[in-house]
């Protein structure tokens, strides 16, 4: 007797749908069990431990940072995708040649729009 051949994928969509609903449920289970039911002064303090905040919570933080950060890591990530393409230029079909163009030429458009939005200027 042979297992139909296509068993594993109902298998496995068994697993992928009942793995998280057990989770939730144990998850909602911790939440009756132990979950405090009214707030307390416990619940509703700021801090657990250290010292109680002072002052006002807002702070004015630039984007500016953020975005010249996120675009070095995209663009040093994605040279990385460069390595093993030069190392295996040589042994490479010609549709990877036009592929890797195709990528370059999209890290160029995205380096243009970000030059152009002035997301590259220090300030």
């Amino acid at each position: 007797m042979h297992p139909h051949p296509y068993a594993f994928l109902a298998l496995f969509l068994a697993v992928a749908v009942a793995f998280p609903v057990i989770m939730l449920g144990v998850a909602r289970l911790w939440v009756v069990c132990f979950q405090p039911q009214r707030p307390g002064p416990m619940k509703n303090a700021t801090y657990e431990c250290g010292l109680e905040s002072t002052g006002d919570s807002w702070i004015q933080f630039k984007a500016h940072y953020y975005l010249y950060a996120i675009l070095f890591l995209i663009f040093d990530v994605e040279l990385l995708f460069l390595l093993p393409f030069a190392v295996a230029f040589t042994g490479l079909p010609t549709g990877a040649l036009v592929a890797m163009l195709v990528f370059v030429l999209l890290l160029v458009e995205g380096l243009v729009w970000a030059w152009h939005r002035g997301h590259l200027e220090w300030q």
